[in-house]
């Protein structure tokens, strides 16, 4: 699964919410200074890494996840459990428990 950056995420967080959208639906969601096009652009490279799909209605199309968002979960947590964490499920609950964010 191709990670994705932190823009991506934003959009993708607003979709799985949303479970379907217009482009403007999602600008809608975004705090202010997010623009149509940006958005647009966002969302289709989305759907180029396959985790958004589309349904046309004319010359607009509803976007919706492919991709759960447990499933985005669980692979994003292996890799940062693997990055920071050793691997270690134990380490990764430790810190947490030191910073008191658990």
């Amino acid at each position: 699964m191709e990670k994705l950056t932190n823009k991506e995420e934003e959009v993708m967080q607003r979709l799985w919410r949303l479970e379907k959208a217009f482009v403007n639906e999602v600008v809608a969601s975004l705090p202010e200074g997010n623009h149509y096009n940006t958005v647009s652009t966002i969302v289709r490279n989305l759907e180029d890494k396959g985790y958004v799909s589309h349904q046309a209605f004319g010359k607009t199309h509803q976007y919706f996840p492919v991709v759960k968002l447990e499933t985005y979960r669980k692979a994003f947590m292996e890799t940062t459990t693997q990055k920071y964490f050793n691997n270690s499920y134990k380490n990764m609950v430790s810190f947490f428990a030191k910073e008191e964010k658990i």
